[in-house]
């Protein structure tokens, strides 16, 4: 999910939801254009979103439901008490091949991807020379020569053209890889504590034994399917790369299956569900000049990574892990209007301190939260601030993330 906020973004968000609160949505409406531009991508399923009452709006390129008939709050609220249906076909997926598959994507992201088990993946950053984010994927390791990623919509053309140009470069030496970017396939989110339940139907395959973060290529609805315990929301779920010929039959299968309780769902609800899981939202909580050391997310850097480098940045995260980095992503609690993305976070005594970079209305919660960066030292939770919107100042307290507790599916 890519592109920056406008002012349609905020007056859409207040058009679709009325009866509460607005919740954490206009984060997600980053794609929203508001200058003429080429026509609007279509997904597989998007005759089936307009027939199902999805409100399509356009996002990173693409026409996408925002939501459905029921309220984003109530989107939010089933999903984490039953399950939802996304369709995230805008985002990309490819393949890395060959024998220097691995090294090569070593040296443009921070993970560890040798070190994984095969059929196993992990959230990765690639990263520029000055060790900022240019993308967020999810790099699963499906053997020694193959290698499986999604990366964003937003950041499609520029990811694939910096994957690409280092590839040239990279062959050129004498690397073995090659790749594959599936624009014959299509990307499903099944999301919520039903998910297991209702896959489980669709496939032979065990899921009891399936755990968050692994990867599988494998049969759902008599379909060959390529199947990732992992998702967007802080929920147990999976994501399904289907033949986008068979995408609207296999989301019909899932929806009848649960017998109503799992329904299709938007990115309203989508954006809301990753912000209570105190998850990054690229374009928005990362960019090219945030580290991942200041997003929090020095755990993706593999140790052995740490020790050797090798990757764009590389000198600059790893001085920031030895010395600290000067801002830090944190979670907020606060009173008044819902933060938004660019509110100004300041001290008691009014000195800046720092900026939101995501913020809402948690339906879960009933309340006000946001993450954003402040400085080192007033990150500790429990640290009072001040978030200042439209010219005023609102309390507002550092507090822990994920906001939502996660549910991972892990073995016990």
């Amino acid at each position: 999910m890519r592109g920056s906020l406008c002012h349609l973004g905020h007056s859409l968000a207040r058009r679709l939801e009325t009866r509460a609160p607005p919740p954490a949505t206009t984060t997600l409406l980053r794609g929203l254009a508001s200058e003429p531009s080429p026509p609007l991508k279509k997904t597989a399923l998007h005759d089936f979103h307009v027939e199902n009452g999805g409100k399509m709006v356009p996002f990173a390129g693409w026409s996408m439901p925002i939501q459905y008939k029921d309220s984003i709050m109530d989107s939010t609220l089933n999903c984490r008490s039953n399950g939802s249906l996304f369709d995230v076909s805008h985002m990309c997926g490819l393949s890395l091949r060959g024998s220097s598959a691995i090294p090569f994507l070593e040296s443009l992201v921070v993970a560890d991807v040798a070190g994984l088990k095969s059929g196993t993946g992990t959230l990765t950053v690639f990263t520029n020379d000055k060790g900022g984010a240019i993308d967020d994927s999810v790099v699963t390791k499906v053997a020694d020569d193959h290698v499986y990623l999604v990366v964003n919509a937003g950041c499609r053309d520029k990811d694939l053209a910096h994957i690409g140009a280092h590839m040239e470069a990279f062959k050129k030496k004498g690397g073995a890889v090659d790749w594959h970017i599936h624009d014959e396939r299509s990307l499903l989110a099944l999301q919520g504590p039903l998910a297991g339940a209702v896959l489980q139907t669709l496939t032979k395959e065990d899921l009891s034994k399936f755990y968050f973060g692994e990867f599988k290529m494998l049969d759902v609805n008599g379909v060959h399917c390529f199947l990732t315990r992992t998702g967007y929301t802080g929920e147990d779920g999976f994501e399904i790369s289907v033949p986008s010929e068979h995408t609207v039959d296999l989301a019909k299968a899932i929806l009848e299956k649960s017998e109503g309780k799992v329904r299709l769902t938007g990115l309203g609800a989508r954006d809301s569900l990753r912000l209570e899981a105190g998850l990054c939202l690229y374009g928005n909580d990362m960019e090219q000049h945030i580290s991942p050391v200041e997003a929090g997310l020095s755990w993706a850097i593999g140790k052995r990574r740490r020790a050797e480098g090798g990757f764009l940045g590389a000198d600059v995260i790893l001085k920031q892990l030895a010395e600290g980095p000067s801002i830090r992503r944190v979670g907020l609690f606060s009173s008044g209007p819902p933060p938004r993305s660019h509110s100004e976070i300041v001290d008691a005594s009014g000195n800046h301190i720092g900026e939101v970079t995501s913020g809402g209305f948690s339906p879960c919660l009933k309340k006000n939260i946001a993450m954003g960066y402040v400085k080192s030292g007033l990150h500790k939770p429990g640290t009072e601030v001040k978030i200042v919107i439209r010219g005023k100042s609102n309390e507002g307290v550092v507090t822990k993330m994920p906001f939502v507790p996660t549910k991972y599916y892990k073995p016990s």
